[in-house]
């Protein structure tokens, strides 16, 4: 008895000690307008992920949201490590692959990491926000992304965790062509998994440590004495030649390699052998290839921070946009700009350079798709100010120096003492942390934006006559309530997917005929197969007025189908 007495004391007291607990619980944070209140997936998003990290995140994201997401490799790297994809849509309103799909990739180049953390955002935002988010939920109803955030996995983990790659894909290459093959990579002579910069005192040097600042190193004025000479980059020369780092891993152009406008080495540099040469690119173009819907693209890089459009040379594919075409790409263009500050839209043959086999134009001219390509950070998010960019002053107030490697000495096999030093790889071209999440954000609602204008059909003003004679007449409105058009001008010019159909079903069709004035009863008859009447292309917030004469029939089912454009239907009686 005295037992049990005291057993009921000790669970009374319990409960009552666990209420404010719990009440403590409930109060310890509430949502933000705009992000995810209580994740299933929790993540920082102020770091960086190695392809183990990327992988992770992914599965977890794809088992906390199985309605929602599938997770499959599209091949693999060079190296073997997989290449994953997000397919991300609402399974529960339809097949994923009947949907205007939007994919979006990033860290094609070997030292533009940052475009992975912006895409698995967008993948993770979208999955957090789908329940509480009414656009959101509307969005994924209707459209499919398909997100790849590393199509350079390989050199991904190199830059992770042995030092920096150049700029291109990994794989073994002969740069000097002096018969080697990565025998002069760079040299991490410190163990710090940077390769930062060298120098060397020498009175008779063109340098000396800034006064107000001893990090940054400036040339000497006329007249004036010397304190160092500049080494180049951290290595040695291995192979004897003369020159350090000159033959390091990897050699080819992933952004070179694409299958369009594509020229060989001597033209444009990078290229390699041929176009899709390399497994990576190979890889995302049989994935692609085997999913037309996508009707949008993205791809990330960095820096710069620019919003980059087509085409990459001058007049090539040029004749397969049309004016609608660029009232479309530059009106989203232009619109991005406001959403990510400091950003421009440009054009990259005019306002930047001349790209032979970039992913950009083959998205466009061998797909026929809207794409943008997104070179992400630039010096304005330091201070919010294009005329202030100091990258010292920004380290010093913002990161307390953290992205700066002191100058150390070392004894260097050639040059005997030197100093190796400056700013780390995670500044110049990479967000720091506290920035990263802001950008993320920023670039995704842009992708979120172009992907809700691509196109959605709808099949309206459903309307049954009588006629004469036991027949019929059906009308119906096919609309396309987006500003995306279902073919762009590429995809008509190339034929690349087939015309918009309209089936009417419920009835045998006699005639069928698009309606060009309905005031003057003008129509132009569609004589073969008038039960599929097909429509060459919806422009955006473009109407199409359909008519039938049927014989039979009480029930009738009005359906548009487009490669590119999805699904919709009506029913009449």
């Amino acid at each position: 008895m005295k037992n049990s007495i005291i057993k009921s004391i000790l669970a009374a007291t319990i409960f009552f000690i666990s209420l404010p607990l719990m009440s403590q619980n409930e109060m310890l944070f509430f949502q933000a307008a705009g992000t995810p209140g209580n994740p299933k997936v929790q993540v920082s998003w102020n770091r960086y992920y190695t392809h183990a990290g990327v992988t992770d995140l992914m599965k977890k994201i794809a088992a906390a949201y199985p309605s929602l997401v599938t997770l499959e490799s599209m091949g693999k790297s060079y190296q073997g490590r997989d290449m994953w994809v997000m397919i991300i849509s609402d399974k529960k309103t339809g097949d994923p692959g009947t949907k205007p799909g939007f994919w979006i990739d990033g860290n094609i180049h070997s030292i533009e990491l940052q475009g992975t953390e912006m895409a698995l955002y967008t993948g993770w935002y979208l999955c957090e926000m789908f329940e509480n988010n009414k656009f959101i939920n509307e969005l994924l109803k209707d459209k499919t992304f398909y997100i790849a955030p590393t199509i350079n996995p390989d050199a991904r983990d190199y830059f992770a965790n042995q030092g920096v790659p150049p700029r291109s894909g990994l794989m073994p290459f002969d740069n000097d062509r002096d018969g080697s093959f990565d025998e002069d990579g760079a040299d991490d002579m410190n163990g710090d998994k940077n390769i930062s910069q060298m120098r060397r005192k020498n009175p008779d040097g063109n340098l000396i440590a800034d006064p107000k600042d001893p990090r940054r190193m400036i040339r000497v004025e006329p007249g004036q004495k010397g304190e160092y000479e500049y080494l180049g980059s951290e290595g040695i020369d291995n192979d004897n030649d003369g020159q350090a780092n000159e033959d390091g891993i990897g050699g080819y152009d992933g952004n070179r390699d694409w299958g369009f406008n594509w020229e060989p080495n001597y033209v444009q540099s990078g290229a390699h052998r041929y176009p899709f040469s390399q497994p990576e690119n190979k890889a995302v173009r049989d994935f692609i290839v085997k999913h037309r819907n996508i009707t949008g693209a993205q791809s990330f890089h960095n820096s710069g921070g620019m919003i980059l459009r087509g085409p990459s040379i001058q007049g090539g594919g040029a004749e397969a946009y049309s004016r609608t075409d660029d009232a479309v790409i530059d009106a989203i263009g232009k619109t991005g700009e406001k959403m990510i500050p400091g950003y421009k839209l440009l054009t990259i043959w005019r306002d930047l350079y001349t790209v032979y086999g970039g992913e950009i134009d083959w998205w466009h001219g061998g797909m026929g798709c809207f794409v943008y390509s997104n070179e992400l950070w630039n010096s304005f998010l330091m201070f919010y100010d294009t005329a202030f960019t100091d990258q010292y002053e920004f380290d010093r107030l913002l990161l307390f120096e953290d992205a700066f490697i002191p100058w150390t000495k070392v004894t260097h096999p050639v040059y005997g003492e030197v100093e190796i030093g400056g700013f780390s790889k995670m500044l110049g071209r990479l967000h720091p942390g506290f920035l990263l999440e802001t950008d993320a954000h920023r670039n995704a609602a842009f992708c979120i934006y172009n992907a809700w204008n691509m196109p959605k059909l709808e099949v309206s003003n459903v309307k049954v006559t009588k006629l004469p004679g036991g027949l019929k007449e059906v009308t119906a409105r096919v609309s396309n309530l987006r500003m995306m058009p279902t073919h762009s001008a590429t995809n008509l010019r190339y034929n690349i997917d087939p015309p918009v159909y309209v089936n009417i079903e419920g009835a045998t069709v006699i005639a069928g005929m698009r309606v060009i004035n309905k005031d003057l009863n003008r129509t132009v008859e569609q004589k073969d197969n008038p039960q599929r009447m097909e429509i060459s292309n919806l422009q955006g917030y473009q109407n199409v007025d359909l008519k039938w004469i049927v014989k039979g029939g009480s029930k009738y089912t009005i359906s548009v189908e487009s490669v590119k454009g999805g699904r919709a239907s009506a029913v009449a009686e």
